[in-house]
This record gives C-alpha cells, structure tokens and sequence, in this order.
C-alpha cells in the first residue's frame, strides 16, 4: 500500500509501507494493505508506519519529525498534533498539523 504523509510545510513521507497505525479521535486503528475505503479525524499522537525495509524509504525528515521506531528499525514514527486521514484503493493519505 502507498502511503502519504502531508504537513502544511512540505510532504514528510511517501512510499510502499507495509501498514500504518494512527491516532483517531475515538482510539488507535492500523490500516493494511486492501482495507475499505476510510476518512477519519485523528488526534494529537504517534503515526506508526510500518515499512519492507529501510533503504527504500523516502522522506524528508523535517525537523526530526520523523523517527526510528527504538525496538524495529523498520518502523518509524511521527507525532501529530492532529489531522484527517483518507484510505482509497490502497493509497493512504494523512494530512497532518
């Protein structure tokens, strides 16, 4: 599944990632690849992004937004203060504060 994470600054993420898990107003869900179609709030939290491998990434880690996971090298994370977040076809796009 493809996933886009977009700031008002720039796009701090965009690749193939396995799943991602994020903060929705009424608690934590994670979206794999095939899941239904979906649009939802999230809340100030941690996007967990769940990647194949790290050398295939592409970020811009503005910041240091954007985060090794400290147990999984293959999982980063990102704090948001709060967003939208759309699933369609197996495209992922969170826009973020």
């Amino acid at each position: 599944m493809y996933l886009e994470i977009v700031s008002p600054e720039a796009t701090l993420f965009s690749g193939e990632v396995d799943s991602v898990a994020v903060p929705g107003v009424n608690g934590e869900f994670q979206m794999l690849n095939n899941h239904a179609p979906i649009i939802s709030l999230l809340k100030e939290g941690v996007v967990k992004i769940h990647t194949h491998t790290q050398t295939h990434l592409e970020f811009n880690d503005l910041d240091g937004k954007i985060v090794p996971h400290a147990d999984d090298d293959k999982i980063l994370t990102v704090q948001i203060n709060s967003g939208t977040i759309e699933m369609k076809d197996n495209k992922v796009i969170v826009l973020a504060d």
